[in-house]
């Protein structure tokens, strides 16, 4: 398996060929193919070749997939004693790259990303799948809309009933029916 380590953003990655980094954020768009050609070390299955520091004419080039943010670091800081806190977050700006092919010094391919050819039926079986959960999806929403109408009505009815018992019902004056008192005054 063939490799390079390569340096950029301050830092040294090993890479190989389709594989995906994080790295320093790039000024390039998404999308673009960018070249590396800070390479410090070559490895073929048969050669291996070191810099010193850089090897001259070798590259790795790399397509931008996306430009975005890392997780948030927290950063908390306390003196103690003091009373004193303060806690705040960082998010650093990282590209997301995938390596494609790698470069000797003499302008050599070593290695290059694999292209998924067998991956447009995987996709059309995917849809075919997705399709069928959408559309019994929607029937199983129809299922309850219907159900939640036939509750809704039922719900109405048993209100209508009740507020006619209510009407119906015999009133009783408040004047007829006088109650007690539990406790009797003395006079």
């Amino acid at each position: 398996m063939s490799f390079a380590v390569i340096q950029t953003g301050g830092k040294q990655y090993k890479v190989s060929a389709s594989e995906i980094l994080k790295i320093e954020r790039l000024k390039d768009q998404e999308g673009k193919t960018v070249e590396f050609k800070n390479v410090l070390f070559l490895n073929d299955d048969k050669t291996t070749e070191i810099g010193n520091p850089n090897i001259q004419g070798a590259k790795v080039e790399a397509t931008i997939l996306k430009n975005t943010k890392n997780k948030t670091i927290l950063v908390f800081k306390k003196r103690r004693r003091k009373n004193s806190r303060k806690k705040y977050g960082h998010r650093q700006l990282i590209s997301l790259v995938q390596i494609t092919k790698i470069f000797s010094k003499n302008g050599k391919l070593i290695a290059q990303a694999e292209t998924k050819k067998g991956s447009t039926p995987v996709k059309t079986k995917i849809s075919k799948e997705e399709t069928l959960r959408k559309v019994k999806a929607e029937e199983a929403r129809k299922l309850q809309v219907k159900a939640a109408k036939k509750y809704d009505e039922q719900e109405k009815k048993r209100l209508e009933i009740a507020q006619e018992k209510i009407k119906l019902a015999p009133k009783k004056s408040p004047t007829g029916s006088k109650k007690k008192s539990l406790t009797t005054k003395k006079k």
